[in-house]
């Protein structure tokens, strides 16, 4: 198969930060994606109705016109989080799901949750509307293993919420482990995750050998093969639990390159591209559709996009760094040729 015609995909996580990197780099998502759950770590994080009915108009003054992208805007959670307003914002149309954050557990988190118990009545809201609830799935417990932040989490915080609150509707977003499979594909259809393309193509050499490649350090990181393979079996398996979710996260090259190393990959402009490879790769063209374009909506109750998206066999070469609105970032496959490009959106 040189060519792949499939409905236009959404991608159910996104980082566009704000202000000049927001304008650089919200059309790479738009012009492939439908819509996407735009993530609300921003500083100060969108904990309100009316702040994300405000950043929702931001994002959508970047969006290329004609290009028919709908951002989809998402509760920041913290220990205050008012009920009252976060169902109010769900019913106005402004929140599409809320976003759990562990404090401390990444980018602009440190005013997430700081215990589950605290956001209770919170969470009997969203199970009781339907809400859908994003969670960042780690542990912060300075004792445990990086490595091992997911897999504890999911024992410790994930399977209580859920024993507790069967139908609280959560997504395990940027799946990174055997454990988070597993515990998906055992749970009810209450639970789903998403996967990033960095997880179906690196493991944790990729930040070590060599030296230090800060480039492809996000969180959670890369884990080890074995973790690598069971995402990429369980993306291109034709399940309707894993779908697509980029985690696409932009930052500067100068705070990559230094004492930070911020985490975050930013992956949008091939991250369709770098998916196929992977379906290519494991000979599974004939899931890519569910997994890119039926999967999420059917889990968010959602429309399938009416239009498409083709793609056909053509090297691509991924450009070094890419000037986003007078910000320089480095791309994911930065310098690598891709197998498969863009052809079509209609």
């Amino acid at each position: 198969m040189n060519q792949i015609t499939i409905r236009r995909p959404d991608d159910w996580h996104v980082h566009l930060r704000d202000g000049d990197v927001l304008t650089g780099v919200t059309p790479y998502t738009a012009r492939v994606f439908g819509r996407a759950i735009i993530m609300p770590n921003l500083v100060p994080p969108v904990t309100t109705a009316a702040m994300a009915e405000a950043y929702r108009s931001r994002i959508m003054a970047a969006v290329p016109e004609g290009s028919g992208f709908t951002p989809l805007m998402t509760c920041y959670l913290t220990d205050g989080t008012s009920p009252i307003d976060l169902a109010d914002g769900r019913a106005a149309g402004i929140f599409t799901a809320a976003k759990l954050y562990p404090a401390g557990a990444t980018t602009n988190s440190a005013s997430g949750v700081t215990s589950i118990a605290n956001i209770r009545r919170v969470l009997e809201v969203m199970e009781r509307i339907g809400m859908p609830l994003c969670v960042h799935g780690e542990v912060t417990d300075p004792d445990i293993d990086i490595f091992d932040r997911e897999a504890v989490f999911i024992d410790r915080i994930l399977t209580p919420l859920l024993r507790d609150m069967p139908g609280l509707r959560v997504v395990l977003e940027h799946a990174t482990t055997i454990q988070a499979v597993q515990f998906v594909e055992a749970a009810g259809s209450n639970v789903a995750a998403t996967i990033t393309p960095q997880h179906l193509h690196i493991n944790r050499n990729a930040m070590l050998v060599g030296g230090i490649r800060p480039h492809a350090y996000c969180l959670p990181v890369a884990k080890r093969e074995e973790h690598r393979l069971a995402l990429r079996r369980a993306a291109t398996g034709g399940s309707g639990k894993f779908f697509l979710g980029t985690d696409t996260a932009p930052h500067a090259r100068h705070l990559k390159e230094s004492g930070c190393g911020c985490a975050g990959i930013f992956n949008a402009p091939h991250a369709l591209e770098s998916y196929l490879t992977v379906f290519d790769e494991e000979n599974a063209l004939e899931h890519f559709e569910q997994f890119a374009s039926l999967a999420g909506p059917a889990f968010y109750r959602l429309p399938v996009n009416e239009d498409s998206v083709t793609l056909e066999r053509s090297e691509v070469v991924v450009p070094g760094e890419i000037d986003a609105h007078g910000t320089t970032i480095v791309p994911f496959h930065a310098g690598e040729t891709m197998g498969w490009k863009i052809l079509s959106t209609n």
